[in-house]
C-alpha cells in the first residue's frame, strides 16, 4: 500500500451510532483526526473560508455565517444553523430531496495539533441498509484526504486528477476506507456478511463499477 494512504487510513477515527432525529430513527457517522503542526485557527479557516474550501474540496457560494445558506458546486447545499467561532458549527445538508445534518467540531489535539471531528446524521432507510455507514464515511474521508493534502502540500498523491480513483493509490484508498467502515458496521452489531456486502457496494460505487445508484443516489 502507498505509504501516504496507509498513514492516512491509520490516523482517522471512525464511529457510527444509532440515535433519534426529529422523532425518527437515524444514525450518525463520525470521522475524526488531528492535523500535526496545524493550529485550531488554521483548521477553522480552512473549513469556513470559501477561498480556502475551494483548495481542498470544491467551490462554494452563499453567505458563510450563522443563518446563511451555502451551495457546493455540483454537491449539497444547506443552511448554517449553529456557529461558535473556532470551535463548532452545524449545518443542514440538502442534496436533491434528501435532508441530513452535519456537525463539525474543532479542538486542541495537544501534541498532535488541531483536531477535527465531523458527524453526519442521516435518517434510516433502504439506502442506509444497502450501503451502511461507509456510504457517508468514505465521502467524508475523501474530504479529510483533501485537507491532509492541502495542509501538507503533498505532491505524492494527485487529488486534482480526474482519474484519481483509477490510480493504484486511489483504488487502495477506496478499498481500505470501505473495509474500515465494514469493521465499524460489525462493531455496531451488523451481520458480518451484510456488512461485507454493503462495503463492497460502496467501494464499487466510488470506483465506478456499480450501476450508478450509489451512496449519493
Amino acid at each position: 500500500m502507498h505509504p501516504d494512504i496507509a498513514r492516512f487510513l491509520g490516523v482517522v477515527e471512525r464511529t457510527s451510532e444509532p440515535l433519534v432525529r426529529d422523532e425518527k430513527p437515524a444514525c450518525s457517522v463520525t470521522v475524526a483526526r488531528s492535523f500535526e503542526a496545524i493550529t485550531e485557527e488554521q483548521l477553522w479557516e480552512a473549513l469556513t473560508e470559501a477561498k480556502l474550501i475551494e483548495r481542498w474540496f470544491v467551490p462554494v457560494s452563499g453567505r458563510l455565517e450563522l443563518g446563511g445558506s451555502f451551495q457546493f458546486e455540483n454537491q449539497a447545499g444547506g443552511k448554517i444553523t449553529h456557529c461558535e467561532r473556532h470551535s463548532f458549527f452545524a449545518v443542514t445538508w440538502e442534496y436533491l430531496e434528501d435532508l441530513s445534518w452535519v456537525e463539525v467540531r474543532v479542538s486542541d489535539g495537544g501534541d498532535q495539533g488541531a483536531r477535527l471531528a465531523l458527524t453526519h446524521i442521516s435518517l434510516l432507510g433502504d439506502h442506509w441498509f444497502a450501503y451502511g455507514p461507509g456510504a457517508t464515511g468514505v465521502g467524508w474521508e475523501l474530504c479529510l484526504l483533501g485537507l491532509d493534502h492541502y495542509f501538507s502540500q503533498s505532491t505524492e498523491i494527485d487529488l486534482a486528477s480526474a482519474t484519481f480513483y483509477q490510480t493504484r493509490e486511489g483504488k487502495e484508498f477506496i478499498e481500505g476506507c470501505s473495509d474500515a467502515w465494514r469493521k465499524v458496521s460489525e462493531t455496531r452489531g451488523f451481520d458480518p456478511e451484510q456488512a461485507r456486502i454493503a462495503a463492497r457496494r460502496t467501494a464499487d460505487f466510488y470506483l465506478g463499477v456499480s450501476d450508478g445508484k450509489g451512496p449519493d443516489a
